[in-house]
C-alpha cells in the first residue's frame, strides 16, 4: 500500500480538489477539516479550514507545510476523504493507529474550482436570475430574489442539481432521453430537472412524475403546460403499479416513503436505467425486523434503533444496487442542519455484476432482516431466467 506522504507529495499541486478530515478521536477540539487550494499572489496555497466548538478558523499553507499538517492530522482523526482531479482517496485508521487508503479513479466530470479566498457559493440556478417555475412554486420573487422563507429549498434544488451535473456524461446526447421520477409531489425537483437539461443544456427529455395526489397531479399539469415544458407530464398512480414505459435512462425518487422507495429502485433496476438518483424517506421495514442478541442493548433506546435501521436499509440497498450491476455510492444530499434527510443514493449502470450476494446474506442473517428490494429483485431474476 502506497505510504500518505508519497500520495501527497504527488497530489497537492495542480491536480489536487479537497480534502475533509472528520471523525477525531477525542472530544473537544477540532471536529473537522476541510482544506482546499486557494490562489495567493499567483501561488497555489491550502486553506486549512478547522471547525471547533461553532467556530471556524482558517490558516494558509505551502505544499510542504499542507502534506505535514496532514499527516500530523491523521494521528488525531480516524478518516479522511480527498479528491485530486485523477483519484479519489479514502483513509481510515483503525484504533491501534493502522492506516488503511483505498484509491478510486474519479467517474463522472468533477466541477472547476475556484480558487479564489472569499468565494461567493455559485448556485447552477443562479440568484438574481428569474426562473419561471421557481417563482411560481414560492421560492423566488418576480424579480428573481430568493424568498428568505425558502433559502433552504433553493439550496436543495441546486445541491440536486449539481448530482444531475455530475452524470452528464451517462446520458446521451444524441436522443431522447426518459426519466422517471417517482413520487415527485410538489415536484421542485422534477421542473428543476427538465429546466436545467433541456433549457439550459439543450437536452431532448422526456420526464414523467408519478405521484398518489390528484390535485398535485394536476396543479403541476398546468404549470407544465404553461411554460411550454411539452414534454415533461405528471400522472396519477402508484409507483409499484406503474408500468408506462419500457426503456428508461434515469430514475429519480425523492422522498417515496419506506418500501415505495424500494419498489420505485426494483423499477430502475429492472429497465437497466443508466442513472439512478434516490433520496429515501422514513425507512420502518427494517426497524420492524432488525434483532441481534450481541446488538440487543443499543435497540432497547427507540431512537437509535430507527437510526440504525434507516441507515442499515440504505446500506443493504446500494449493496443490491451494486449486485445487479450498478457503481453506487452513498452521499451527502444536503447539510444536516437543513434536514435529517441527507442521504442520497447514486448508482450507474455498468454491467459489472458486484460479487458481494454472500456478503449481503450474512448481514442479513445477523440482523434478522429480509429487506423488501431484496425480495423484489430476487423475484425479477427468477422470472427474468423463467422467460416471463
Amino acid at each position: 500500500m502506497e505510504s500518505l506522504n508519497n500520495i501527497l507529495k504527488k497530489s497537492l499541486n495542480k491536480e489536487f480538489l479537497s480534502a475533509i478530515i472528520s471523525n477525531p478521536r477525542e472530544k473537544g477540539g477540532i471536529v473537522k477539516i476541510k482544506i482546499r487550494p486557494v490562489e495567493h499572489k499567483d501561488n497555489i496555497l491550502y486553506q486549512c479550514e478547522e471547525h471547533r466548538n461553532n467556530q471556524v478558523f482558517h490558516h494558509n499553507l505551502n505544499e510542504e507545510e499542507a502534506a505535514g499538517y496532514i499527516e500530523n492530522a491523521m494521528q488525531e482523526f480516524k478518516q479522511m476523504q480527498m479528491e485530486t482531479r485523477k483519484f479519489r482517496y479514502q483513509v481510515l485508521v483503525s484504533k491501534k493507529g493502522k492506516m488503511t487508503i483505498q484509491r478510486r479513479l474519479q467517474t463522472g466530470r468533477f466541477k472547476e474550482i475556484d480558487l479564489s479566498h472569499n468565494r461567493k457559493k455559485h448556485y447552477i440556478l443562479e440568484e438574481g436570475k428569474a426562473v419561471p417555475f421557481l417563482q411560481d412554486l414560492g421560492v423566488m420573487t418576480k424579480e428573481g430574489e430568493i424568498v428568505r422563507t425558502k433559502f433552504d429549498k433553493f439550496r436543495q434544488i441546486n445541491r440536486f442539481l449539481e448530482f444531475i451535473e455530475d452524470v452528464l456524461p451517462e446520458l446521451p446526447k444524441d436522443r431522447e432521453v426518459t426519466i422517471l421520477d417517482f413520487g415527485c409531489g410538489k415536484s421542485y425537483l422534477t421542473f428543476a430537472i427538465y429546466y436545467y437539461l433541456h433549457e439550459l443544456k439543450g437536452y431532448d427529455i422526456r420526464i414523467i412524475g408519478l405521484d398518489l395526489k390528484t390535485d398535485v397531479i394536476y396543479a403541476c399539469n398546468q404549470l407544465a403546460k404553461k411554460y411550454g415544458y411539452r414534454k415533461l407530464k405528471f400522472m396519477e398512480g402508484n409507483i409499484a403499479d406503474y408500468t408506462g414505459s419500457d426503456e428508461v435512462d434515469m430514475v429519480v425518487t425523492l422522498h417515496a416513503c419506506d418500501t415505495a422507495t424500494d419498489f420505485a429502485l426494483a423499477k430502475a433496476v429492472g429497465w437497466k436505467a443508466k442513472v439512478i438518483l434516490s433520496v429515501p424517506c422514513c425507512q420502518h421495514e427494517v426497524n420492524r425486523q432488525i434483532a441481534n442478541e450481541t446488538l440487543a442493548p443499543l435497540f432497547s433506546y427507540g431512537l437509535i434503533k430507527e437510526r440504525m435501521a434507516a441507515l442499515v436499509t440504505d446500506a443493504m440497498r446500494a449493496e443490491y444496487l451494486k449486485r445487479e450491476g450498478y457503481d453506487t455510492q452513498i452521499l451527502e444530499f444536503i447539510d444536516m442542519e437543513h434536514t435529517p434527510k441527507n442521504i442520497l443514493i447514486r448508482a450507474i449502470y455498468t454491467g459489472n455484476k458486484g460479487k458481494n450476494t454472500e456478503a449481503i446474506r450474512t448481514c442479513e442473517e445477523m440482523l434478522h432482516i429480509d429487506p423488501m428490494l431484496g425480495r423484489l429483485l430476487d423475484q425479477q431474476n427468477e422470472e427474468g431466467e423463467k422467460g416471463v
